[in-house]
C-alpha cells in the first residue's frame, strides 16, 4: 500500500505549475490504515489539495501530515538582490536551467537553503533557486528612479574619464541623489555607489500616465534592445528572451507582468485586430514546450518586435509575412 501511496503521490505531483507551486511530499510510513507523509510544500492551499486527491484514491486511509512542512509562513522574511543580475534557476546549480533573472534591488522570500544556493519566491509568486551570496538582508535604499537605457555605466565620480566601479541593468529601480545637470549618485541594493548620467535614468513619478504615452513607452523600451541575442531565461540587453522582453518593455511603463509567455496571455484582456502599438501577440503549437511558446508586441497592427530564437536576438518582423509566426498565432492582449 505505501508504494501505491507513493506512486499516487508522483501523479498528484504533475497538477501543480513548478513555477509557482511546490510540491514534495512523500508517504514515509504505513501502519493499521494510517499512512504519514513527509517532505515540503509551499503553502496549507497545496497540502489541503494533495490530501484531498490522496483520499478520493484511497477513501479508506488515514493520513496523518504533521510532518510535511509549509514553506510559507505568515510574516515571511524577505531577502534583497544585492548583485547588478543574478540567474534564477531550476536546479541549485549553475548550470542548471535559468528560469529568469532577478536585478539589483528585488525583493525575494527565501525559503529553504541547499549548500550555497536558496530556494526563494519572487513578489510575483515565481520560484528558483539563487545563490545565497547574491541575497542580502538590508532592502534597497527607496527607489526614485529606473535605469531607461539598457545598460546604466557607473563611474568612481561625475565624470565620464574616471574609472568604473559598475553597471546597472535597463529598468533596474535605483536611489539616485541628483548631483550636478547631468549627473546623478546611484546608491544601490548591497551598498555599491557610484555616479551615472541623468540622461540614462527616469524619474518614476514621470513614468507615463496615460494610455497612449505608455503604448509608446513599451515601443520605445523594445526597440533599444534591437539586436540583443536571444537567452532563455534573459531579461536584460545582456541576452533576453521573449517574455522576458514584453515583461521588461511593460516594466519600464510602470506596469507588471508575469514572468512566461502563457502567464502573460492568461493575465491579459483578449483583443481583436486591428491590434494597437504595446498589444502582446501570443503564439503556441503542439511541438513548443508549452502551448504558449512565444510572445511579440506589436508596433502596430501585424508588425511585431520579438526576441525569437530562429532570429537568435531582438528584431522586427511582419506576422503575416513570416511562416512560423503566421501559422502559429493564438490570441492578442491587453493589459493597459
Amino acid at each position: 500500500m505505501l508504494q501505491e501511496i507513493q506512486n499516487e503521490l508522483v501523479e498528484i505531483k504533475q497538477d501543480f505549475d513548478a513555477r509557482t507551486q511546490f510540491c514534495e511530499v512523500t508517504a514515509t510510513a504505513w501502519e493499521n490504515g494510517r499512512c504519514q507523509l513527509g517532505g515540503k510544500v509551499l503553502d496549507g492551499a497545496i497540502l489541503t489539495a494533495v490530501i484531498n486527491q490522496l483520499t478520493i484514491r484511497f477513501p479508506s486511509v488515514d493520513f496523518e501530515a504533521t510532518a510535511v512542512a509549509l514553506l510559507r509562513q505568515p510574516h515571511m522574511p524577505t531577502l534583497t538582490v544585492c548583485t547588478n543580475l543574478t540567474g534564477l534557476h531550476r536546479r541549485p546549480s549553475r548550470i542548471s536551467e535559468q528560469m529568469n533573472q532577478l536585478l539589483n534591488g528585488w525583493t525575494v522570500e527565501p525559503l529553504f537553503t541547499e549548500g550555497s544556493w536558496t530556494f526563494v519566491r519572487q513578489m510575483d509568486g515565481y520560484l528558483g533557486w539563487v545563490q545565497s551570496g547574491y541575497l542580502c538582508d538590508p532592502p534597497a535604499p527607496p527607489p526614485t528612479h529606473m535605469v531607461g537605457s539598457p545598460v546604466c555605466l557607473l563611474y568612481t565620480k561625475a565624470d565620464e574619464s574616471t574609472p568604473l566601479v559598475g553597471r546597472v541593468m535597463g529598468s533596474t529601480a535605483v536611489h539616485a541623489t541628483i548631483v550636478s545637470a547631468n549627473w546623478a549618485r546611484i546608491t544601490l541594493a548591497g551598498g555599491r555607489v557610484g555616479f551615472a548620467r541623468l540622461d540614462g535614468l527616469r524619474p518614476l513619478n514621470a513614468l507615463p500616465g496615460d494610455e497612449n504615452g505608455r503604448r509608446q513607452q513599451i515601443i520605445a523600451a523594445a526597440r533599444q534592445l534591437l539586436g540583443v541575442p536571444y537567452q532563455w531565461g534573459g531579461c536584460t540587453a545582456l541576452g533576453i528572451d521573449c517574455s522576458g522582453l514584453s515583461q521588461m518593455a511593460y516594466r519600464m511603463a510602470g506596469i507588471t507582468l508575469p514572468r512566461d509567455a502563457d502567464m502573460q496571455m492568461d493575465a491579459g484582456q483578449p483583443v481583436k485586430p486591428p491590434f494597437q502599438p504595446g498589444d502582446l501577440l501570443f503564439f503556441g503549437s503542439s511541438l513548443g514546450h508549452r502551448s504558449i511558446s512565444h510572445v511579440g508586441i506589436s508596433v502596430g497592427g501585424w508588425h511585431i518586435i520579438h526576441s525569437s530564437g530562429p532570429r537568435n536576438g531582438v528584431y522586427e518582423d511582419d506576422v503575416q509575412t513570416v511562416d512560423w509566426l503566421r501559422e502559429t498565432f493564438v490570441e492578442a492582449c491587453i493589459y493597459l
